[in-house]
């Protein structure tokens, strides 16, 4: 298989997973911000929901994960890209602590957020712009931001 086909195979492969994933979390409820701060409500009136959601995701990535390792390689490309990193420090912590803080105040990661613009949810519609303009803030200032364009 050619680089180009390479490239265009993990790019169909990345919207159709990128879709998969959206539905599941639109079908599971986690793109009501509402529901994970219920998650998050441990005192008040908790919400086990994305207990449950993540138990799903672990159990099957641990099950599947060394089915999948054992191929040599992935389908659409010619070997696997796994982190190799497992220091921590302190713009780990950092970056830890204000994904924490806004999912706590939001009720939003990445992945539901986006999902829930295909739901027009008002709270996505707010906090995507927020997100990206985060994101941007950061590559912008930080010139060891790793380059993704290949």
């Amino acid at each position: 298989m050619k680089n180009s086909d390479f490239r265009t195979a993990r790019l169909l492969a990345a919207l159709i997973s990128g879709a998969l994933f959206g539905i599941g979390l639109a079908m599971a409820g986690m793109t009501d911000a509402r529901r994970i701060i219920g998650f998050l409500d441990l005192t008040g009136n908790w919400d086990p929901t994305l207990a449950f959601v993540l138990g799903g995701a672990v159990l099957t990535s641990a099950l599947l994960f060394p089915l999948i390792k054992k191929q040599g390689h992935p389908l659409f490309d010619t070997k696997f890209r796994i982190p190799n990193r497992n220091d921590i420090d302190a713009k780990l912590l950092g970056g830890a602590l204000l994904f924490g803080i806004g999912w706590g105040l939001a009720g939003y990661c990445p992945g539901p957020a986006i999902a829930g613009l295909g739901t027009l949810s008002t709270e996505a519609l707010w906090f995507v712009p927020a997100m990206l303009g985060g994101s941007l803030i950061h590559s912008l200032f930080d010139k060891r931001a790793p380059n993704r364009n290949g």
